[in-house]
This record gives C-alpha cells, structure tokens and sequence, in this order.
C-alpha cells in the first residue's frame, strides 16, 4: 500500500529483486524531508527475516536504486523485517492472521470513525472481515479503503511468534546438520 506516487515507483523499482532474492515485500516506506530514508521491510515465505538476510536484500538492492536514481539527492536504505506487531499490507495478510487483534485506520469516514480496533475475522469476496471491539457483527471493508493496518502485540501474538521462530530454528538445525 504505497502511499504516495514516489513509494510506487520505488515498489515497482525493487519488487522484482526482491523476489529474485525469494522475499516477499510487505511495505515500502519513504521518510524524512532534508535526509530521506526508504524502509524496505520484507519476509521470507515462512515469514522469518534475520539481520543477514537484511543485509543480503540490501546489497541487493543498492545497486538497483543507485542506477535508477528516483530521489533526489543523498538518501539511506534500510531494510528490515516486519516485527511481531506488523504491518498488514496484503490482502492475503488478513487471512493469514485471522483471528489475531488488529488496528484498521480507513481512507474515509465510515459512521464517524476512520480508526477501529478488533479481531481480524478472515476475507469475505476482496473485502477484510473484522470484528470490531464492541459491535455485534462482523464489519467488511474494501481492502482499498485500509489506509494503515497493523497487528497488536498480545500474548496470543507472542506465542505465535515464538513457535514460529522455534520452528525455523529446528528447520536451521536439521539444514545445518547441527543435531545433539
């Protein structure tokens, strides 16, 4: 969800070396005014992103900005993971953490509100199912409609971070031939 015109171009300059590199891209950020700064944040598909393969999607796009030049002036890259409490920046984010807490802030007003907390409750036909904290029913909302969205850390979001790194860690050890 780029959002300004120079974040799209910038998503359309690295998106096909990041997944040359077999990331998945999950947001592009430009920050700053006098020295600007474009966040790269991605994943593996298992959803895990170590400082080196931080360093290794760095490396790799560089280059790529280097040549392409879409900021004027001195600029810094920098490229992480997208933490515990993510950003939710796919449509196929909100499947993927169905039933975890959430904050949705919407391009518009919707009944007088434009930011809702509650429990994401899947995808409904290209909408995002999500059951807001104190309503009955189930809301949908476009997905273009989403201006930001975001997990909120919780325990149920630890644990699962954790089993996840916990699995990866096991995955490293049988790659690696570290068995004890």
């Amino acid at each position: 969800m780029p959002s300004t015109p120079l974040e799209a171009q910038i998503l359309a300059i690295i998106a096909p070396a990041v997944e040359a590199e077999g990331f998945d891209l999950v947001r592009v950020r430009l920050t700053g005014s006098r020295s600007q700064t474009i966040q790269v944040m991605a994943e593996k598909p298992d959803r895990s992103m170590s400082a080196e393969d931080c360093a290794t999607l760095s490396r790799a796009l560089s280059p790529i900005l280097e040549e392409a030049d879409p900021i004027m002036g001195a600029y810094t890259l920098e490229v992480s993971s997208p933490g515990i409490d993510r950003p939710l920046t796919r449509l196929s984010d909100f499947e993927e953490w169905q039933g975890f807490d959430a904050k949705l802030e919407l391009d518009r007003l919707i009944e007088g509100k434009k930011r809702f907390k509650g429990v994401i409750a899947g995808v409904d036909n290209g909408k995002i199912a999500f059951d807001i904290e104190g309503e009955a029913e189930t809301a949908l909302f476009p997905f273009e409609w989403v201006a930001n969205a975001k997990l909120i850390l919780t325990d149920e979001l630890l644990k699962e971070s954790l089993k996840a790194a916990k699995t990866e860690s096991q995955i490293e050890e049988t790659a690696n031939g570290d068995h004890q």
